[in-house]
């Protein structure tokens, strides 16, 4: 996929920034997809982006800022480097300051750094923006079994460089924590289309990997 294969991407930019009251940068734009597509991505691609924003679309009503929700998923990977620990907080530290510096107000900048750092998915999400930010970037999980495989592959090109047999033992283990929580999803559209779904998934993988 290609920044021309997003058509939606500057209306679904604009809306965001219009939300929160901000005219949109369009350069700020280019330079986004232009990162979304760095070579070495193989799922945090413009195709993951993409299914984020189309969530994001169908379940914007349930955002209480759903501009910030937004924004929060265009960024949430603008950084990503399967060899860093810090792509999170990079992520979020840039789509803050792009946001100051195109006059957003500053507590939008804060709470948008916030729903970021939420995909790092090492805590619970606590507020329903940031719970719903969570859903849309798990959907995947949920997705067919063929979509699911799809992205398992992409996720071990991603790290090609780690050995296989340590490879499935730490992808087991990531897999089998989140099988292990209550609920995969908070929102209700995402746990009634997604939940059971994606536990058959995950447990299909960790069979595989533990195989």
């Amino acid at each position: 996929m290609t920044p021309r294969d997003l058509e939606e991407a500057p209306l679904w930019w604009q809306e965001c920034w219009a939300d929160l009251g901000v005219a949109a940068p369009a350069d700020e734009l280019a330079r986004v997809l232009a990162a979304w597509s760095e070579p070495g991505r193989h799922y945090h691609d413009l195709r993951h982006l993409r299914e984020c924003l189309q969530r994001w679309q169908a379940w914007r009503s349930l955002a209480q800022r759903p501009g910030e929700v937004g924004l929060a998923l265009w960024y949430h990977d603008i950084v990503y480097d399967p060899k860093a620990s810090d792509n999170e907080r990079r992520s979020a530290d840039r789509a803050a300051a792009v946001m100051r510096a195109h006059g957003a107000p500053p507590e939008a900048a804060d709470r948008v750094h916030e729903l970021v750092m939420a995909t790092c998915h090492d805590a619970p999400a606590h507020t329903p923006d940031a719970q719903l930010l969570v859903d849309i970037d798990l959907a995947v999980l949920g997705a067919t079994p063929a979509r699911f495989d799809e992205y398992d592959r992409d996720v071990r090109a991603e790290y090609g460089w780690v050995p296989e047999a340590v490879y499935r033992e730490r992808r087991a283990e990531v897999l089998a924590q989140f099988l292990q929580r209550d609920r995969l999803y908070h929102s209700a559209p995402a746990f009634d289309a997604l939940e059971q779904a994606a536990r058959a998934n995950l447990a299909a993988a960790i069979a595989r990997l533990r195989g």
